[in-house]
């Protein structure tokens, strides 16, 4: 007995022992693989492991858990060093390059100063001499000698097969970019909302007082400067206004450089105004410090350099020095500066569009920035950091939006050279129709062989334009983009559809109110920065009569969604879609058509609250009622923004339905100009505020009145404390309401009717995926599964009776379609002042989309 004990108390110390083993290299190697496969084994995997691996028998299987545990704990710690040795690299190069800029603009300060004591000088001195012909005369002559002295340069005539000339035209291009882009050249004024920071999107900034307009911009990417320098090259595929870019010429340089002479088409963004072309000279060299410079500037009369291919339908615009510097970083990646200066001719276009081509933001968004997050976006997806699904390779989902916008841009501006024609109206100029019956012009090109009918066709775009006023683009089109029932025909879809097969389905009529349908927005792509969406829609048709069979089908869209952040100053709002076919492949053919919004003017006085405005009480929550505010303080009529509108829609056609098809086409525009006219009415700032201020929210009572009524029903029925406020005011209690974590919403009770939402929280909005305006579009019915309706129908003669209930944990979907998740519901009767019911209010705890 005795020696039992004493072997069990040797086996003892012996397993205590095995804590502090030390593993031999080959069980190291053994484990290793093992950790490779899976890194956290099960206990079945790891006593497999002992039994298939003789060198590790003499480890206990807890001892190998341990050694899994500190692997992993290992790992976890090497990847956060790394995180963390990127993080103060991208730290280190950002400081160096805020460093610079306040160098910068300390010399912008010391050269403002100057120039304001010479200004008062002069001032002083013509003061004192106003009554002395003479000495006025001397003025002058100073102010003609100071001429004299900072002349115009004036270039000779540069022969084009003289290489010298053209060199001697790239260095002073070289020159006067650098003075931009790092000097005080241009006074530049940095862009409300842009922040620098290791994952900004740089320090952007707009030229101020200067010929024609100018945007600068400087970021850190983690590319090196050769790959950098060859996407910035790649202008098509990051501009999407650029239509082409034709290399005419290629001169080698004896410092190791090239001059390339280039002629570039750009789109025009909008019916009312003609495209721009350029004919420049880019210059591309290296600096002593090892920095890549691309530089371009355009060949005119007065810099000398060969002459241009001649322009049809084009109006020739002017690039002033611009062009990219970038510098290589220690450690990896690029610091780079990028400078676009151009003169858009803005005299050319309609008065009312000049603010387009005289904005410097716009210019900015378009250009500057778009440069910056394509290769943000690019260096992001090579390190692995963007992960998409549905196995689309990321160079596949960019040429898909690259086509969508390609597709629009064709069809909004028409050129006669891809085969366009005018067609004649029907007498009224409200709606142009365009027709294109060259199919083999679009062989390689977003378009598709497909969409020309064997025995004769085309296609036809049917486009407008028109202004709005005080309408926030990104509104609108997210508004366009969440409802699309709202304006879309379910014929017209459909017939879109069948235009994909061999067989097109026949030229629908007009049916009053469409066809009943719901879409559900499937997430494909975004940017880094969630400014531009890739999406697949699919519309989900219901029929009601036999002869409605044919339209019930699911039918199935490529959307290209951008420009819907409001902060975004300057940017053009769009929405772009294509139908697609359920195969949906990588060389689908794509007939885009879409809405672009594009603002003429900056926002003025409200660049506060009104920047942020969104489709919700916010206005009434920041300041109470609308009699309190203060004048000035967000007020509709201080919102001037006027933005321009263009919508064109694309269909095949076969020549014997050729006229038929036109005319559903200018019908089907002019019935989404109304619909969007009657959305703009309703989403513009002035309606916003005269309905969520002194005016009651549609059907039902004003909004402090509804928070007031909800809170007592629920302490009434629930004997329980909705919101915990010290102040029982009505203002206190609704914004407490407005902003609770929960999903509370409130829908109608009627016994003729299904529910719909009159009212929602800022959580409940953001649950249904929608907006305080189109909130009433949504029924209690269509947000609830089958399970949560059979118990809602169980639950709701208790409900009336003892006033409320609680429901289990469950399923809904969202306006959009997306699944929700709920841990409880509570419902209960709201009642008003006469104690009679008013509407049911429920609110779903803990809600997330799965």
């Amino acid at each position: 007995m005795a020696l039992s004990m004493h072997k069990e108390s040797l086996n003892n110390k012996q397993m205590d022992s095995s804590k502090y083993v030390r593993y031999t290299p080959e069980q190291v190697e053994a484990l290793e693989r093992v950790y490779t496969e899976c890194p956290k084994p099960s206990s079945l995997r790891r006593q497999q492991l002992i039994r298939e691996c003789p060198i590790l028998s003499n480890i206990e299987p807890k001892q190998i858990k341990v050694w899994f545990q500190n692997r992993r704990c290992r790992e976890k710690q090497r990847k956060e060093a790394s995180r963390l040795q990127t993080v103060n690299r991208k730290l280190t190069a950002m400081n160096k390059l805020l460093m610079e800029e306040n160098d910068r603009l300390q010399k912008q300060v010391s050269h403002l100063v100057y120039e304001n004591g010479y200004m008062k000088q002069q001032l002083q001195t013509a003061s004192a001499t106003t009554t002395d012909n003479n000495s006025c005369e001397s003025v002058v002559m100073s102010g003609q000698h100071q001429q004299q002295q900072n002349p115009t340069p004036q270039h000779p005539q540069r022969d084009a097969n003289n290489p010298a000339g053209l060199l001697a035209i790239a260095e002073e291009t070289l020159a006067e970019f650098l003075s931009k882009a790092t000097g005080t050249a241009v006074d530049w004024v940095q862009m409300i909302g842009m922040k620098p920071g290791p994952d900004s999107i740089g320090i952007v900034a707009v030229s101020r007082n200067c010929s024609g307009v100018a945007a600068r911009a400087c970021g850190l990417v983690s590319l090196e400067p050769t790959k950098v320098a060859e996407i910035l090259k790649d202008r098509p595929s990051w501009f999407r206004d650029c239509r082409c870019l034709d290399v005419l010429g290629v001169i080698p340089t004896g410092n190791g450089g090239t001059i390339e002479l280039i002629y570039m088409q750009t789109y025009a963004p909008t019916t009312l105004a003609a495209a721009r072309d350029f004919w420049t000279l880019r210059y591309t060299t290296s600096l002593e410090d090892g920095s890549l410079v691309i530089c371009e500037r355009s060949l005119t009369s007065t810099t000398g350099g060969p002459t241009g291919p001649p322009t049809s339908n084009f109006v020739r615009a002017e690039m002033l020095p611009s062009g990219f510097l970038i510098r290589p970083c220690e450690g990896g990646g690029s610091i780079i500066h990028i400078v676009d200066h151009v003169d858009l001719d803005v005299w050319s276009v309609p008065e009312v569009l000049r603010p387009l081509y005289e904005s410097s933001k716009i210019l900015a968004q378009k250009m500057t920035i778009a440069a910056l997050r394509q290769i943000r976006q690019i260096a992001q997806e090579t390190s692995g950091e963007i992960q998409y699904g549905g196995g689309r390779q990321p160079a596949v989902l960019r040429t898909f939006s690259q086509r969508l916008c390609r597709g629009f841009n064709d069809a909004v501006n028409g050129f006669a050279d891809d085969g366009w024609s005018l067609m004649g109206s029907d007498g009224v100029e409200d709606v142009t129709i365009m027709i294109n019956s060259s199919g083999g012009k679009f062989l390689g090109s977003q378009y598709n062989t497909s969409m020309f009918p064997s025995f004769g066709g085309g296609v036809l775009c049917a486009k407008a334009s028109m202004l709005l006023q005080n309408v926030p683009p990104a509104l609108l089109v997210r508004f366009l983009r969440e409802h699309r029932s709202e304006w879309a025909d379910h014929g017209v879809d459909t017939y879109s559809v069948a235009c994909l097969k061999a067989s097109p389905y026949a030229v629908p009529c007009a049916r009053p109110g469409g066809f009943p349908s719901s879409q559900v927005i499937l997430p494909l792509a975004h940017t880094v920065e969630h400014e531009e969406f890739l999406e697949v829609v699919r519309l989900e048709g219901h029929a009601f009569t036999p002869e409605d069979v044919a339209l019930a089908r699911d039918m199935y869209l490529l959307q290209l969604c951008s420009g819907i952040d409001e902060n975004a100053v300057g940017a053009c709002a769009q929405l772009v879609f294509a139908p697609i076919d359920e195969s949906f492949a990588d060389d689908a053919p794509l007939l885009p058509s879409g809405f672009r919004v594009i603002p003429l003017d900056p926002k003025t006085v409200m660049d506060g609250p009104g920047a942020t405005r969104t489709l919700d009480l916010a206005s009434t929550l920041e300041v109470g009622p609308a009699s309190n505010r203060p004048a000035g303080d967000g007020e509709p009529n201080n919102y001037n923004l006027r933005s321009v509108l263009t919508i064109a829609f694309q269909f095949t056609f076969e020549n014997h339905m050729r006229d038929n098809v036109a005319a559903m086409a200018r019908q089907y525009v002019r019935s989404v100009v109304g619909s969007v006219q009657r959305v703009a009415m309703a989403i513009a700032p002035s309606c916003l505020s005269s309905d969520m201020g002194s005016k009651p929210l549609p059907g039902s009572p004003e909004a402090l009145t509804l928070a007031r009524w909800i809170c007592r029903s629920y302490r009434i029925h629930t004997g329980g404390e909705l919101l915990r406020v010290d102040s029982q005011a009505d203002d206190a209690l609704l914004k407490q309401l407005w902003h609770h974590s929960d999903a509370i919403m409130c829908c109608s009770l009627k016994t003729n009717a299904s529910p719909v939402f009159t009212f929602a929280n800022q959580a409940g909005l953001d649950m249904l995926e929608t907006t305080l305006v189109a909130l009433q579009d949504i029924m209690l019915d269509r947000i609830l599964d089958e399970a949560g309706r059979k118990i809602l129908c169980t639950e709701f003669s208790k409900i009336m009776q003892q006033g409320f209930a609680y429901l289990p944990a469950g399923m809904c979907v969202s306006g959009m379609g997306r699944p929700v998740s709920y841990e409880q519901a509570i419902a209960w009767k709201v009642l008003n002042d006469d104690k009679a019911k008013h509407c049911l209010a429920l609110m779903f705890i803990n809600w997330s989309f799965v």
